[in-house]
């Protein structure tokens, strides 16, 4: 579904934050990428969604270049207090996207009143925003891209603003949601317990300018559970892998150069 090959760039035609990105993510999947802070994982999702022009290589979604955004992507930022708009009840907001889609008056109401309740929100439909807590709020971003019926889902660390409770509860929606509508999910995260137990795969990046340094395969069973699938004794091991890889890169950042030998001059 979606095909990035050696993607690069650059900010300001000098400061590198992508270098040589190649990855795939297939129909059907839920993969997770992390890495150190400031390795460029917000850069490459917004370059994959479109939203900015890549220095260099390619990304296609189904086949064809990405140039803007593609339809049939949808994306959930990190700040969902800048995603909604508090003057719109929640309704509204989740309705947003579908406006501007060949869709009738009843089906977006239908599809509306689905992906509400699919997220545990119906009952808010005719509140603000702002009458509501962090991780309702981020419920009705998910309500909004799942009635877009998107065909890829990105996530932009879409959990790191929310206290941990919260957290483990969009977790769990997330899978279900997954499970419900077959939606290919890509989520950047910057924690590792979440991405080894949301995903299929993992992809680790580089401390910038990023690279893959590896995919790591969680077969783990498919339902999770938030207390079971973490005392696993398969789940620690995953989570110790990506940890390792992700340390390894940051150490690698903290070692000094090694001098390098003064070159002989004419003289010598």
């Amino acid at each position: 579904m979606l095909d990035v090959k050696n993607l690069r760039h650059v900010y300001g035609g000098q400061v590198v934050a992508i270098d040589d990105i190649t990855l795939q993510v297939n129909e059907g999947e839920l993969v997770a990428i992390v890495g150190p802070s400031g390795c460029g994982k917000s850069t490459l999702l917004k370059a994959l969604a479109g939203l900015m022009p890549a220095s260099g290589g390619s990304i296609r979604f189904f086949g064809e270049p990405v140039s803007n955004v593609p339809a049939g992507l949808a994306m959930v930022f990190q700040d969902y207090s800048r995603s909604l708009y508090p003057w719109m009840r929640v309704r509204k907001n989740v309705e947003l996207p579908l406006l501007y889609q060949p869709v009738s008056a009843d089906e977006r109401a239908e599809r509306v009143s689905q992906s509400l309740a699919a997220v545990g929100l119906d009952h808010a439909a005719d509140r603000y925003p702002w009458q509501l807590s962090g991780g309702m709020q981020q419920r009705v971003a998910i309500a909004r891209a799942l009635a877009y019926r998107p065909k890829l889902l990105l996530m932009d660390e879409p959990f790191a603003s929310v206290d941990a409770q919260t957290r483990a509860e969009l977790e769990d929606l997330v899978i279900e949601v997954r499970a419900r509508y077959s939606i290919t999910t890509l989520v950047v995260t910057h924690d590792i317990d979440e991405a080894v137990y949301l995903a299929d795969r993992v992809i680790v990046l580089s401390r910038s300018p990023s690279r893959v340094l590896e995919e790591v395969v969680v077969d783990l069973p498919p339902a999770r559970d938030q207390i079971a699938t973490k005392a696993l004794d398969r789940f620690v091991a995953l989570r110790s892998q990506v940890a390792r890889l992700i340390r390894s890169s940051e150490n690698a950042l903290k070692e000094p150069a090694r001098p390098q030998a003064a070159r002989p001059t004419k003289s010598d």
